[in-house]
């Protein structure tokens, strides 16, 4: 995987066009923005090329625009609103519903060094999520140079992330961002730090059958946790009661504890279970809990979290590593009785000198919620664009850069 890439310390934009594709897919409450935490994380690319003298054109895509009546509501005029005063200074928005319109145009023609424009939703264009040649060029056509500071949306090849860079005569670097994301979570796989311990979980063994399988390659130990554990425990033969369980996928369980064994590496599944009568309704209800050892689990129980000597035996693993990466749950964190694991977890990380590296989604509001956010190394900020790192996979968005 190339991972050299350009980044924006390596070009200098004085008095140039510099299209900045930014993760401002941000959550609006009638028309405000509920989280900015994104918006922040923009800023330092942003203010790096204000500060170098480029005409700043940023872009973004918000939500999903299906038809014309999702337009209003999926509008970015709050982001510039925001963004200008985050700022300090004016980013000026242009309202066109094709993206790259007549507002857009004299935008850019009007803009002096160090200016900033804020494009219409990308997804506004129905081109933009299939990567369709004349939005690219259309965007392209705005620019001199393209940065790319959206992890969130590496995994995908749209036009405002990788379509745009096939027509563009100048560089096409990421933003400091991206780097970071490509800093941690590529060298955490590519060349860790040892011992290297992965920690696994959510609901399904499916959304992540390829990074269960890479990771043994990479890592020392591999923990599994959340609903997907159950079926590595059905897979070794145990009751698992109501439990989750994906049953086509019990062979490839076997085979990765295969695997495992085969590559000398440490495999550690849930040794006691945190178990309920069925599923809290709603999901953050109160409910009555019982605590078995993972080979014991009743037949008519759920198992719902892992237990008290799991969490120890977990956060021992954790204790003398030097590289932890962390993606998914151990139980059903909505619920506070039922988010032990998960927060043990968070704590563990949270006090060891290792670089800890959490693979966004749901790993990474756990780790905020908590408030155990400033003491991880790194968060990622996107979800599925992590995972797909965690699987080795070559991310459009990242390919898309120069290498240096």
């Amino acid at each position: 995987m190339g991972l050299n890439k350009k980044s924006v310390d390596d070009i200098n934009v004085k008095g140039l066009r510099v299209l900045c594709r930014c993760d401002f897919n941000v959550p609006l409450k009638d028309g405000k923005i509920t989280d900015e935490n994104r918006l922040v994380a923009a800023l330092p690319t942003i203010k790096k090329l204000i500060a170098d003298g480029g005409k700043v054109i940023l872009c973004s895509h918000l939500g999903k625009v299906k038809t014309e009546e999702d337009k209003p509501s999926k509008t970015l005029a709050p982001v510039a609103a925001r963004l200008s005063e985050l700022l300090g200074q004016e980013v000026k928005f242009a309202a066109d519903d094709n993206v790259v319109g007549p507002n857009a145009k004299a935008a850019v023609e009007a803009m002096k060094d160090g200016d900033v424009i804020l494009l219409q939703n990308t997804r506004y264009r129905k081109e933009e999520t299939k990567n369709g040649e004349e939005f690219s060029k259309e965007l392209a056509s705005l620019a001199d140079v393209f940065v790319n500071d959206a992890f969130g949306t590496a995994h995908r090849a749209h036009c405002s992330n990788v379509g745009v860079t096939q027509f563009l005569d100048g560089p096409c670097v990421v933003g400091y961002l991206m780097q970071k994301e490509i800093d941690f979570l590529g060298n955490a796989v590519e060349n860790p730090v040892r011992p290297f311990v992965a920690i696994l979980g959510g609901a399904k063994v499916a959304d992540k059958l390829n990074v269960i399988s890479n990771l043994l390659e990479k890592c020392d130990t591999l923990i599994i946790g959340g609903g997907m554990a159950y079926t590595f425990l059905k897979a070794k033969g145990y009751e698992i009661g109501t439990s989750l369980l994906d049953d086509t996928k019990i062979d490839y369980c076997k085979e990765m504890i295969g695997k495992a064994e085969k590559l000398g590496k440490k495999l550690l599944l849930p040794v006691d279970t945190v178990c309920t009568d069925s599923f809290p309704d709603p999901i953050d209800a109160e409910i009555a809990t019982t605590v078995v050892d993972s080979d014991k689990i009743p037949a008519d129980k759920m198992g719902m979290d892992i237990g008290p000597k799991t969490i120890a035996l977990y956060s021992d693993a954790v204790k003398t590593a030097k590289t932890v990466v962390w993606n998914g749950p151990m139980g059903v964190f909505e619920n506070p009785i039922l988010a032990a694991g998960t927060k043990a977890v968070a704590a563990a990380l949270a006090e060891t000198d290792a670089t800890t590296i959490i693979g966004g989604g749901d790993s990474a509001a756990a780790v905020n919620q908590l408030g155990y956010g400033d003491k991880m190394s790194h968060i990622s900020t996107g979800g599925g664009a992590s995972l797909e790192f965690l699987e080795g996979k070559e991310l459009p968005g990242v390919a898309a850069a120069n290498d240096r």
